[in-house]
Formats: structure tokens, sequence, C-alpha cells
């Protein structure tokens, strides 16, 4: 059974870090990346990284957010937080499907 347990979200204030962790279990994934979400908006990709692809980052975080992963655990450290940063991040993984985390809300205070 495929289950991504995320942790690290929380409270922060403007240029402030945090560290957000997910732990994919039950398969090996080749795809790992986290997503965010505000409400009333489209989940948009953060970052991604992959076995053959690399990395890949979104415009908004480039510079400032930086992923990574060991085995099946994916990180995501991100640095000079700003207040749209705020969001719900999902850790995301793919092999076959996109299976998803239940998420942990990261609120950067101005």
């Amino acid at each position: 059974q495929v289950q991504l347990v995320e942790s690290g979200g929380g409270l922060v204030q403007a240029g402030g870090s945090l560290r957000l962790s997910c732990v994919a279990s039950g398969t090996i994934f080749n795809n790992l990346g986290w997503y965010r979400q505000t409400p009333g908006k489209r989940r948009e990709l953060v970052a991604r990284i992959s076995s053959v692809a690399g990395t890949y980052y979104a415009d908004s975080v480039k510079g400032r957010f930086t992923i990574s992963r060991d085995k099946n655990t994916v990180y995501l450290q991100m640095n000079s937080l700003k207040p749209e940063d705020t969001a719900v991040y999902y850790c995301w993984a793919f092999t076959y499907s996109d299976y998803w985390g239940q998420g942990t809300q990261v609120t950067v205070s101005s």
C-alpha cells in the first residue's frame, strides 16, 4: 500500500526558513515532489526531483527553495520565506500513478 507522510509545516515570520519532509512507502518512486495550494486556486507545482530528469523549480521559488531526496524520502528546504508562500503543501510521488500526501500547512507572517 502506497503511503506518503509529510511533516515540517508550521508558522514562520517572513525571511525565515522551514524544512518539509515526506516519507513515501509502498514502492520505489522515480519522481517525487511538492505542490502547494491556497483556497480558491489550483494546486501548483513547487519543485520536483526525478532520477531521470533531475530537478525542477517553479520560477517563484528558484533560489530560495531546495528539493532533495534520500531514497524514498523527499525534502523541501524553504529559505527566505515570503507571505505569498503561505499554502498547504502536498507531497507528490509518481511511478505508474500519481500519489499524494495529506498536506501540511505553511503560514508565513509579514
